[in-house]
C-alpha cells in the first residue's frame, strides 16, 4: 500500500491518462475505459481507495449527474414531450419492475438488493447515447432529440427511485425538501443573473454559486440517507435553460469534471468489480442482461410503434434505450456503500450495465441504424436555400 498520498494520487491519475489514451485511439466510451482499466488495476495491482478518493469520486458523481441536467435541451424536451415521457417511462418502468423481481424470486436476493438492481439495470445512458448521436448526425434532426429527451425521463425516473426508496423519512428528510422547495424555484433565474453579471471572471463566482448549491443540497440528501446525486440531477435541469445561453461556462464545469474527478469515480467503480464473482455469477450476469432488454423491448417498442415510427427505426430507438452505464454504477455504488448489496451482487450489476452499454449499441448500429441520406439532403438543401438567399441579400446591399 502507498504511503504517500501524492504518489497514491500519481498512480490513479496514470490510469485516468492511459484510460483516456485508449479511449482516443478506440473511439469507446471515456467512462467505459476507465471502469475496465479500475477492474484490472484493483484485481491485478490490488489498488486501493481512501477517504479522500472517496470523496472525489463521490463529488465527480455529483457533478456528472448535474451535467447529465444541464445538457438537457429545454426546446426539444417540450416539442417532443409526448413521446419523450411516454417512451421514457416504459423503459424505466418495466426493467425497473421486472429486475426486482427476477432478482428476488429466481436469484433469491434480499429485497434491498433486488431493488438497487432493478433500479440500476432501469437505466438508458445518456453518455453512451449522445455518443452515438454525435457519430450519426442524429443529434441534428428530430429522431436523435427525442432519443435524448426520452433518456432524461428515463434516469429522472432512476434517480428518483434511489433517491426515495432508500430514504429515511424523518426530520432530515422534511429539512431536505423544505430546502430544495425553497432553492429550486429560484435556482435558475439566480444562475442567470451570476452568469450575465460574472462569466468571464476569473473566480468563476458563477461556479462557486452552482457548488454552493450542490454541497448543500447533496448533504442534506445525505442526511436523509438519500443519494446527492437526485437533488444534483433536477438542478441541473433546472439552470440548463441558462446554460443553454451560457455555454462557455458549462464548457469549463465539464473539462473540470472529466479531468480530474469522474476518473477517480469510474475507477474506483471498476476497482470494487471482484473478477473472480463475475466469473461464478456469469449465468446471473447473462440472464439479467436478458431481463433488462427484453423488458425495454416489451415496454419500449410498441410505444414507438404508436408514435408512428416504423419497424428499423422503433427497434433502433429501444435498443438505444436499452443501453446503460453512468447511472447504472452510481445505483449499484450506492447500494455497496450501504451495505444493501454485497460485493458479489455489486460485481454481478456492474459488468450487467457495462454490458448493456456495449451489448445493444452494437446490435443498433449493425442492424437498425435508420437510413439518414434523406434527412442530410434536405439539410443541405436548406442551408443552401440559406445560403443563397443571404448572397442574394448582399448583392441587392451591393447594389444600393
Amino acid at each position: 500500500m502507498i504511503d504517500s498520498p501524492w504518489l497514491l494520487a500519481a498512480v490513479w491519475m496514470g490510469l485516468a491518462l492511459a484510460a483516456s489514451l485508449i479511449s482516443i485511439r478506440t473511439a469507446i466510451s471515456i467512462a467505459l475505459v476507465e471502469i475496465c482499466l479500475g477492474c484490472v488495476a484493483g484485481n491485478v495491482l490490488d489498488l486501493k481507495t481512501t477517504e479522500w478518493i472517496n470523496f472525489l469520486a463521490s463529488f465527480g458523481s455529483i457533478l456528472l449527474t448535474f451535467l447529465a441536467g444541464a445538457e438537457i435541451d429545454p426546446k426539444s424536451l417540450r416539442k417532443h414531450w409526448k413521446p419523450a415521457v411516454s417512451i421514457g417511462f416504459v423503459s424505466f418502468l418495466g426493467p425497473f419492475v421486472g429486475a426486482w423481481a427476477f432478482a428476488y424470486w429466481v436469484l433469491g436476493w434480499d429485497p434491498n438488493a433486488s431493488k438497487i438492481a432493478g433500479i440500476a439495470l432501469s437505466t438508458t445512458s445518456v453518455a453512451v447515447v449522445y455518443a452515438v448521436m454525435i457519430e450519426t448526425g442524429l443529434n441534428r434532426n428530430d429522431l436523435g432529440k427525442l432519443i435524448l429527451a426520452a433518456c432524461f425521463v428515463t434516469d429522472l425516473g432512476t434517480v428518483l427511485a434511489l433517491g426515495v426508496m432508500f430514504a429515511h423519512y424523518n426530520i432530515w428528510l422534511v429539512v431536505f425538501l423544505g430546502a430544495s422547495a425553497v432553492v429550486m424555484p429560484f435556482a435558475g433565474m439566480l444562475t442567470e443573473r451570476f452568469l450575465k453579471r460574472y462569466e468571464g471572471q476569473v473566480s468563476e463566482p458563477e461556479i462557486k454559486l452552482l457548488l454552493l448549491m450542490l454541497f448543500a443540497l447533496g448533504g442534506l440528501a445525505a442526511m436523509a440517507n438519500s443519494e446527492a446525486v437526485l437533488p444534483a440531477y433536477i438542478l441541473g435541469l433546472v439552470v440548463a435553460g441558462a446554460f443553454a445561453r451560457h455555454r462557455e461556462t458549462i464548457r469549463h464545469i465539464r473539462i473540470a469534471t472529466f479531468a480530474m474527478l469522474t476518473p477517480f469515480y469510474f475507477l474506483k467503480a471498476g476497482a470494487l468489480v471482484h473478477i473472480g464473482s463475475v466469473w461464478t455469477g456469469l449465468s446471473a450476469i447473462a440472464m439479467l442482461l436478458g431481463v433488462k432488454m427484453l423488458a425495454k423491448f416489451i415496454g419500449v417498442y410498441p410505444v414507438t410503434r404508436l408514435f408512428k415510427q416504423d419497424n428499423t427505426t422503433g427497434a433502433y430507438t429501444t435498443l438505444l434505450m436499452s443501453t446503460g452505464l453512468t447511472f447504472g454504477t452510481i445505483s449499484a455504488m450506492f447500494g455497496l456503500s450501504r451495505k444493501l448489496v454485497t460485493p458479489s451482487q455489486y460485481s454481478v450489476l456492474v459488468t450487467v450495465v457495462i454490458a448493456s452499454a456495449v451489448v445493444p449499441t452494437l446490435i443498433a448500429q449493425r442492424h437498425f441504424k435508420p437510413k439518414l441520406s434523406a434527412m442530410r439532403f434536405q439539410a443541405e438543401d436548406e442551408a443552401l436555400t440559406l445560403s443563397e438567399a443571404d448572397n442574394g441579400t448582399k448583392a441587392t446591399g451591393q447594389a444600393k
